[in-house]
């Protein structure tokens, strides 16, 4: 039998949850494009289910050009009166609006740092930071690093990247394991 974090149970029989999951949530991300969809994709979730957004992801991969940060930097106005006509995705003025935010904010850090790869992973020294989680009820809604990295992306005009927001995107991006210490994916 397969051992997986007792929240993946929480979403029933969901195939899209489970390969995210396994494939994805908490392995270490590098490539400014794969971190800024996981980055979008936290945005998206305040207020909502990840389930929601996880299976409306191909959707604003086809919205946002597949994530393409030049492409989504230089969206405007007419671009989110568009999008939210699109059933498609979560019609959210200013989620829609903080992702162009937060590509302009992440073409203004490869400015400085060469790469939003290099500047995130920068905030725990390249290692993914494993918090050993025994119950993922225990797990902290954010953190004093979450709360800095929120503060540092909102100096660069991100949207949307509070630190609760911000700990989940970590999670996600596997800057840090909180997978299970039972989980067969920890690591």
């Amino acid at each position: 039998m397969v051992v997986r974090c007792t929240w993946v149970a929480n979403y029933g029989e969901d195939d899209l949850m489970t390969a995210y999951h396994d494939h994805e949530w908490g392995r270490p991300t590098h490539g400014d494009q794969q971190l800024f969809e996981l980055l979008s994709l936290e945005t998206y979730q305040a207020g909502l289910s990840w389930q929601t957004v996880l299976h409306k992801r191909a959707a604003f991969r086809i919205a946002f050009a597949q994530y393409d940060i030049d492409q989504v930097a230089q969206m405007t106005a007419t671009d989110i009166d568009r999008l939210l006509q699109n059933a498609d995705i979560i019609r959210h003025r200013q989620k829609l609006t903080a992702t162009i935010a937060n590509a302009q904010g992440i073409k203004r850090i490869q400015h400085d740092y060469g790469s939003f790869d290099a500047w995130l992973w920068s905030f725990v020294q390249q290692t993914p930071i494993d918090n050993r989680v025994i119950d993922y009820t225990q797990m902290p809604g954010s953190t004093d690093l979450s709360k800095s990295v929120s503060k540092a992306m909102k100096a660069y005009g991100f949207k949307f990247v509070g630190p609760v927001t911000v700990y989940s995107f970590m999670q996600a991006a596997g800057l840090i394991n909180d997978h299970e210490l039972t989980c067969e994916w920890h690591g």
